[in-house]
């Protein structure tokens, strides 16, 4: 039986049905937290087979946003929206006129950028009707292409792993294996071999092996993702699709750290503990992969590449001290993030007691 979004008890602070008939817009906004600020998170076009399954999505998304958010630090509580429909067919600046006027009547609570199915241009059009929107083009006062500090994010984060695993931030000697090397893989790739790492690779396309191996002849390359997961590295970086980490890629993974761009790479969050009790130090994807919300969200105090850069680069901070919680208290650095991510959001509601540990 299919549950209501009241009965599924997500702790969601509001839930948004948009629709309009003359275009064909059917859109969800969640909004899972505005304690440390408005919601802020792309929004996601995609045709999902029905509308439970996007109600499931938006709910997930938007609660992952609060958290990446309350870990990034910066002044803004979790939101997502989806719009239901083939980006492909569907999409007309029509429709995403439409959509726009409903973020705008929600007054600021929810502000949105690019996301799967969504592009840059897309933002510049909802731009025309509401001043909520980030992920704009550099002409309209955007950040660009928020890869470059989602990869540079990544890489710091790595190196704080790097530091808490071997005692040392240097990467020199260290294997490190790269699952997709496109836009966001390439770029990380770009710095782990400037970092002096020797880097194994795989991708599903094959004009984007060639051309990471055009920019660096010297790495090597596996045949698939299961084979670089089976492969003997020190630190092992999904770039590509979620779910890699699941019940049989875990017992098969030789790989000492696990930091990578991929969103939502545990196929079950209780899989975090599957890791911890092999020995594998793994970063949580939304505490590393956050330089590309702390790009967009940088738009909105007017956009500056090297002021969100340093706030980019406090992902290194923030790595090291998930690592210290979780060492110190025998926990997943996964539940250590999301203790951190709580606390700074119930202390921002008034509701939090205590540190509890936390060292927010």
């Amino acid at each position: 039986m299919t549950l209501g979004v009241f009965e599924r008890e997500t702790g969601h602070e509001q839930v948004v049905f948009c629709h309009d008939a003359r275009t064909g817009l059917k859109a969800i906004v969640g909004l899972y937290s505005t304690a440390l600020g408005p919601g802020l998170g792309g929004t996601r076009f995609y045709p999902y087979d029905s509308e439970d399954a996007a109600i499931t999505d938006v709910l997930n998304l938007s609660r992952g946003m609060a958290y990446k958010n309350a870990l990034a630090n910066i002044p803004h509580g979790g939101g997502k929206a989806v719009i239901i429909g083939d980006p492909t067919t569907d999409k007309s600046d029509a429709l995403l006129r439409a959509y726009a006027r409903y973020i705008d009547s929600l007054g600021g609570r929810y502000i949105t950028a690019c996301d799967m199915g969504t592009t840059v241009p897309d933002m510049d059009i909802i731009a025309g009707v509401t001043r909520h929107v980030t992920g704009k083009s550099p002409a309209l006062g955007g950040g660009g292409d928020p890869s470059v500090l989602t990869a540079h994010g990544v890489f710091r984060g790595m190196l704080a792993c790097a530091e808490h695993e071997w005692g040392s931030t240097s990467l020199t000697g260290k294997r490190v294996g790269i699952s997709g090397v496109g836009k966001v893989g390439h770029l990380l790739l770009d710095h782990v071999v400037d970092a002096g790492a020797s880097v194994v690779i795989t991708d599903v396309r094959q004009e984007a092996i060639d051309k990471a191996r055009t920019a660096h002849p010297e790495v090597e390359v596996a045949g698939d993702e299961d084979e670089l997961i089976r492969t003997e590295l020190d630190i092992f970086a999904p770039c590509a699709l979620g779910g890699v980490l699941n019940a049989d890629s875990i017992p098969a993974l030789r790989a000492r750290v696990v930091c990578g761009a991929a969103n939502n790479q545990l196929a079950r969050d209780e899989l975090a503990f599957d890791l911890h009790h092999r020995g594998v130090l793994y970063a949580p994807d939304y505490l590393v992969n956050a330089g590309g919300v702390i790009n967009v969200a940088d738009e909105l105090h007017g956009y500056s590449f090297e002021r969100a850069k340093a706030r980019a680069d406090q992902i290194f901070d923030t790595t090291r001290q998930v690592m210290e919680l979780a060492e110190r208290e025998s926990l997943p650095p996964a539940s250590a993030a999301d203790r951190i991510a709580e606390h700074r959001m119930a202390e921002a509601a008034g509701q939090a007691d205590s540190p509890a540990g936390a060292g927010a």
